[in-house]
């Protein structure tokens, strides 16, 4: 039986993602797992310029490549030296991602099982301050020349390579490479504890930096199935190449149902705005209700775009829900249409009016106006959802105060609860915001029978 052989890879490339950048320089070393039995070097044309910053960390300039071979010229001998050997690269999955897309774009076919010495450093050799190549060169006394250039790196990775299987008394690189090793997927800089400490459980995860800043903030049904899509499939688009990089931790917060950790996930990106977060920051408020007052002595409601040097009434997330909220306001106190202006004027608009027939008495309309704002503001539904807990000893509960969103907690299952003061001792107030409260009305309106405490329900 043929002996398990392994290609070790290093490249260079003009920039750090398989989707705009190409290959400058490649080295692949064939090793059986004592001895290199072959090697291959080469600087690549990219047919691209490359940027000063790749320039001054390599060395490698436009003039050096200009009459290297491009890709497709050593496309086939890659693929020769590749086929049916495990592709062991430091930081895999870079580098496995741009000679994927571009043996892809040549019209080869390839896929190979992983190794990231890395990841296999870190299991083999824990509690080294860092895991980078050099820094792990100078650790372990390994010779490095030639640095930031595809033989040198090469070579470094293949000498590290021999000492990692040499000391790899628990077997360690042979679970690794199984195709089925979930931690290749992880990526390079993450503690392989994170993940394993995550349960499969609702709940909301972080993702920190190297400074152990929050870049991403996410909720799920099953927190390790949810945080491990992140790092599956070869996406080879800058944001996810970057995002994959920057990833040096993981912590989470379990909750009892998906509706408590989709708010607490509302809730901390709100708080924390890390930089990856996109989707929930769309469902920012863009609108509100103001009130104001002509030189007539007549108040007037309007819906209008949010300003910062003014102050809402209620907030929404599109002009439609201000426009409905505000006919139904309109309506059920009896305010005359032509004192509500669906979209905000100009101020000189207030003092305009031609249409003054029949207009009603100033104090009586005012004070119907001052009615729909109090109610607006203080007579909106408070209720309690009450759910299913973490365990089988505990409920959990959603409080919510005048329509607005108060917080949430675990209630132990053995305590009676007779009146909404007592559930408000058991739950953490949190912030509120309308796309939170959407996801609330919703929920209750779906699920009536986990609705307790039901005060003042609002109009429709």
């Amino acid at each position: 039986m043929k002996k398990q052989e392994y290609a070790i890879v290093d490249i260079e490339t003009t920039g750090g993602n398989a989707s705009g950048s190409r290959i400058t320089e490649i080295a692949i070393i064939i090793h059986d797992g004592t001895n290199v039995l072959d090697r291959y070097e080469t600087l690549v044309n990219p047919e691209q310029d490359i940027p000063p910053s790749i320039f001054g960390l390599t060395g490698i300039n436009n003039e050096m490549i200009a009459n290297a071979p491009i890709f497709d010229d050593i496309s086939e001998k890659v693929l020769e030296m590749l086929t049916d050997r495990i592709f062991v690269a430091h930081n895999v999955n870079f580098d496995y991602s741009f000679v994927h897309h571009q043996l892809e774009q040549a019209g080869f076919k390839w896929s190979a099982k992983k190794l990231c010495t890395v990841r296999a450093a870190r299991k083999i050799k824990p509690g080294l301050g860092s895991y980078s190549l050099g820094n792990l060169c100078n650790s372990l006394n390994i010779n490095l020349e030639n640095r930031h250039r595809a033989g040198g790196d090469a070579d470094a990775t293949a000498l590290l390579f021999s000492l990692l299987l040499e000391w790899d008394d628990a077997g360690e690189i042979e679970k690794m490479i199984k195709k089925t090793a979930q931690d290749q997927r992880l990526p390079p800089n993450l503690p392989q504890e994170d993940f394993n400490n995550l349960p499969d459980k609702p709940g909301v995860y972080y993702f920190y930096n190297q400074a152990k800043k929050v870049i991403y903030v996410g909720k799920a049904i099953n927190l390790k199935k949810r945080v491990t899509s992140h790092f599956t499939g070869n996406n080879i688009k800058p944001q996810r190449q970057h995002f994959l990089r920057d990833i040096h931790g993981i912590s989470f917060e379990v909750c009892a149902t998906e509706l408590m950790a989709l708010l607490l996930e509302c809730t901390e990106i709100k708080k924390l705005w890390p930089t990856y977060n996109r989707a929930l920051k769309r469902f920012e408020a863009k609108y509100g209700i103001y009130q104001y007052e002509a030189r007539n002595g007549y108040k007037y409601l309007a819906v209008g775009k949010l300003s910062k040097f003014q102050t809402c009434i209620h907030e929404f997330n599109s002009q439609y829900d201000g426009i409905n909220l505000l006919r139904t306001l309109a309506e059920h106190f009896e305010i005359d249409h032509r004192f509500c202006k669906y979209t905000r004027p100009e101020e000189g608009d207030f003092f305009q009016n031609n249409e003054t027939k029949d207009l009603p008495e100033v104090s009586f309309h005012n004070e119907q106006v001052d009615n729909a704002i109090e109610f607006l503001l203080n007579n909106r539904p408070s209720f309690a959802i009450i759910d299913k807990g973490r365990s089988s000893d505990e409920k959990s509960c959603i409080w919510i105060e005048n329509g607005h969103f108060h917080g949430m907690g675990y209630i132990p299952r053995d305590v009676a609860i007779n009146d909404s003061d007592e559930v408000k001792n058991y739950v953490t107030p949190y912030k509120s915001n309308q796309y939170i409260e959407q996801l609330i009305f919703a929920y209750a309106e779906k699920h009536p029978r986990k609705i307790f405490f039901n005060k003042q329900l609002f109009i429709s």
